[in-house]
């Protein structure tokens, strides 16, 4: 499910009491590099939710079952009267809850059209008013942002290179991959992590690249989320210096809004999607600092502006670099694997600057003798 919109989840817009109880823990991993080991620690922060119903009494793991005692205080967002006429006059009590629909916030454009994101959230969500959904939304990415920047912080500590390949299903972001992999893994140290609904077929084909990989499924999910990257982080152990690709989830929607950890992210876009892409599904385009035009071996056959493409692209993002590249032939490739290694370098910077002090006093010294 998505859990800002709660699509796929028919309890996302319910008033259950749904409680996330944080632990961080640290995890160890050791890397062995000739005759020296190396031990990293990073805190994971993950958060369990749990839905109380009835008693309130559950279960975590192993343990005993235990009750919770909460003071819930809720807030409604409407306004409502009734007129009640009876044949005979009596009290009564009302012992039940009334849920009212909020009108839907949308505009209708002079074209016709019926916007449902114009109002503060940039969402409609049926049974939930624009603030509740911004509430909700709040909540959720303040909670993926600490997993993200634990992760990012962990993958800056082995000055290791994540970028996140967002893009529509069957764009050609595994082929990609695959290609990039062999190209560059006698040069990088490579890991991936793969996103998917259902199925281990992407995580197979990087495998037999002999890249190591993990598959993510997200079942009903339609994005991966900072504390899934954790979880798959823990299993992948990776090496200093090197690069983790994240292949999401095909959507290019929901991913736009998630921060992984990752240092770029990567828009794929094949050409046989249209030019329109960066205008119809902006927030994507926005959140990317590259976008890959791939499969530009089939331009031939195709009437794609390329041209027009990149300047629908520079009006969400004036900053968005393009490279129009193939999987197939390797067309564009190398540029790509440029644009990958000057990315490496600048991870690089602050680690030559902090021993370039050491450096230059061991100079000194060794000329003073």
């Amino acid at each position: 499910m998505c859990t800002v919109c709660g699509c796929g989840n028919p309890d996302a817009p319910d008033d259950k009491h749904a409680h996330d109880h944080p632990h961080e823990h640290r995890h160890t991993h050791e890397h062995a590099h000739g005759e020296a080991r190396h031990t990293h620690e990073h805190p994971h922060r993950h958060m369990h939710s749990h839905t109380h119903a009835g008693s309130g009494s559950h279960q975590h793991g192993d343990e005993a079952p235990h009750d919770h005692h909460h003071d819930h205080a809720h807030d409604h967002d409407h306004a409502h009267a009734h007129d009640h006429a009876h044949a005979r006059g009596h009290d009564h009590d009302h012992g039940h809850e009334h849920v009212h629909e909020p009108e839907p916030e949308h505009v209708h454009r002079a074209d016709g059209s019926i916007d449902f994101g114009a109002g503060p959230a940039a969402v409609h969500v049926p049974g939930l008013s624009q603030s509740r959904t911004l509430r909700i939304e709040r909540d959720i990415m303040e909670k993926n942002n600490a997993y993200a920047n634990s992760n990012r912080a962990y993958l800056v500590g082995l000055h290791t290179l994540a970028l996140n390949f967002v893009s529509s299903p069957g764009s050609g972001k595994t082929s990609l991959l695959v290609r990039a992999i062999n190209d560059l893994k006698s040069r990088f140290p490579i890991a991936v992590i793969e996103g998917d609904q259902q199925t281990a077929h992407d995580a197979e084909r990087i495998r037999a690249t002999g890249a190591r990989a993990v598959q993510i499924n997200t079942g009903k999910g339609c994005h991966l989320d900072a504390h899934m990257v954790a979880h798959a982080l823990d299993d992948l152990a990776l090496e200093p210096d090197g690069l983790l690709f994240i292949e999401n989830v095909g959507n290019l929607i929901c991913p736009a809004g998630f921060d992984l950890g990752e240092a770029h992210k990567v828009v794929v876009l094949s050409v046989s999607e249209g030019e329109d892409k960066p205008v119809k599904y902006p927030n994507m385009f926005a959140a990317a600092d590259l976008m890959l035009l791939n499969k530009s071996d089939l331009l031939p056959h195709l009437d794609f502006d390329i041209g027009l493409c990149v300047a629908h692209a520079l009006r969400v993002n004036p900053q968005l670099q393009t490279l129009v590249v193939s999987a197939r032939t390797g067309e564009g490739m190398a540029a790509l694997y440029a644009w990958i290694e000057s990315r490496m370098a600048r991870l690089a910077e602050p680690r030559s600057r902090a021993a370039a002090p050491a450096t230059q006093v061991a100079a000194a010294s060794g000329a003073a003798e």
